[in-house]
């Protein structure tokens, strides 16, 4: 039985840490990743490109900072070393992340660090900028130097993902499908939703991962919401399930949906599944080298039209775009949604989740990934099967 009929600690005690790990990102690939970026950011017209701290400061240094309102940056010169700007009183924890040889330049609490940042650069300079940076130091950077905007240089490095960039992300994925799995089993009329996040939190652990980075646990017309409704649910008999769960393994990330059918549901929530599945099919169909992101999109709405639902935002139907680029972070550019002409190219990461939303009733949700390859797409993880099999 794949829903059901199992126990939490049942579950947990049969999961152990990952055995098929993949191998973090070496020094010698964030060397190529600075040498690209140099390269972009002379293309842009830049003499350097300032990061902030995030994902891309991780993508770029391997230090996985949060950003604050104390300014942590990478300043990447054209020609020349790159420079860390960092308060002083971080330097040890810095240097423990430092993947990268670098000059570590540091500021006191009563200084100013975006001065080292001008101070830094040749009279007259252009600097790219990290879109992601503060608007405030920005703003003061853009007083004493030329500032371009640097999205072009940092989002066209990382949408394209290398081979260990996608085998993380392929252990990060194949680790959460596990954890959908074992959560199906421990279902049970009176179950609350806290007590299935507090499980899927503690199953990623016992895997390896660093808990969850996020959940979604949604019964019956909660699952009408996208991302849910306030308060601790309780499932009940002939209900509908909907889990949304990720995690990061070296700071890349899984996020996949699994909606099925706790018991018995009405005929047309049966329907609907099926026109959602054939929907994400679709997308995924689609998918070629050159063909623009929003093409995809198109693929997935044409299906839903089709049974009468929509168009465009309109309920019942899709209400958000067909997918998102993951990688570092869990939504990151590109984007399967109309405007956004990006072309598909090798190495590009998407969600395919085209949720069918009937207000009030019920959402039904299906979200896997898939990369691009040369002549079309590649699953990370299988499709979810049926209504009632939530996995193969």
């Amino acid at each position: 039985m794949t829903i059901g009929g199992s126990t939490i600690a049942a579950e947990l005690t049969a999961l152990s840490p990952w055995t098929e790990r993949a191998a973090p990102i070496d020094v010698a690939e964030r060397r190529v990743r600075l040498d690209e970026a140099r390269a972009a950011a002379s293309r842009a017209g830049a003499d350097a490109l300032l990061v902030t701290a995030g994902a891309s400061l991780r993508y770029f240094t391997g230090v996985g900072w949060s950003p604050t309102e104390r300014l942590v940056a990478l300043l990447l010169p054209v020609r020349g070393e790159p420079i860390i700007v960092c308060p002083a009183f971080e330097r040890g924890s810095l240097v423990a992340e430092l993947a990268i040889e670098a000059d570590i330049r540091l500021w006191e609490e009563d200084h100013d660090p975006v001065a080292l940042v001008v101070d830094a650069l040749p009279a007259g300079a252009t600097l790219a900028l990290d879109p992601l940076l503060p608007f405030a130091v920005a703003h003061r950077l853009q007083a004493q130097l030329t500032v371009v905007d640097g999205a072009g240089i940092i989002d066209g490095l990382r949408m394209i993902k290398s081979p260990a960039e996608l085998a993380l992300m392929a252990q990060a994925k194949a680790m959460t499908l596990e954890v959908h799995r074992r959560t199906a089993r421990i279902l049970a009329p009176g179950i609350r939703a806290s007590a299935v996040k507090r499980f899927i939190d503690e199953a990623h652990r016992a895997l390896g991962a660093s808990g969850y980075t996020f959940c979604a646990v949604q019964f019956g017309r909660a699952t009408a919401f996208p991302h849910g409704l306030p308060g601790d649910q309780i499932l009940e008999d002939d209900q509908l399930v909907l889990v949304d769960t990720g995690c990061a393994i070296d700071g890349y990330q899984s996020d996949i949906t699994r909606t099925y059918a706790f018991g018995h549901v009405d005929d047309d929530i049966r329907a609907t599944w099926d026109i959602e599945k054939e929907a994400q099919a679709a997308a995924f169909a689609a998918v070629r080298p050159g063909v623009p992101c929003e093409a995809i999109d198109a693929a997935a709405r044409a299906v839903l039209e089709r049974a009468g639902l929509g168009p465009d935002y309109r309920l019942p139907g899709l209400p958000h775009r067909t997918g998102h680029g993951i990688g570092l972070s869990i939504h990151e550019p590109a984007y399967l949604v109309r405007g956004d002409t990006t072309p598909l190219a090798p190495g590009m990461c998407f969600s395919n989740e085209p949720m069918i939303v009937v207000p009030e009733r019920y959402g039904i949700r299906l979200e896997d990934h898939f990369h691009v390859t040369a002549d079309g797409a590649a699953w990370f993880t299988t499709p979810q099967p049926s209504i009632d099999r939530p996995f193969g």
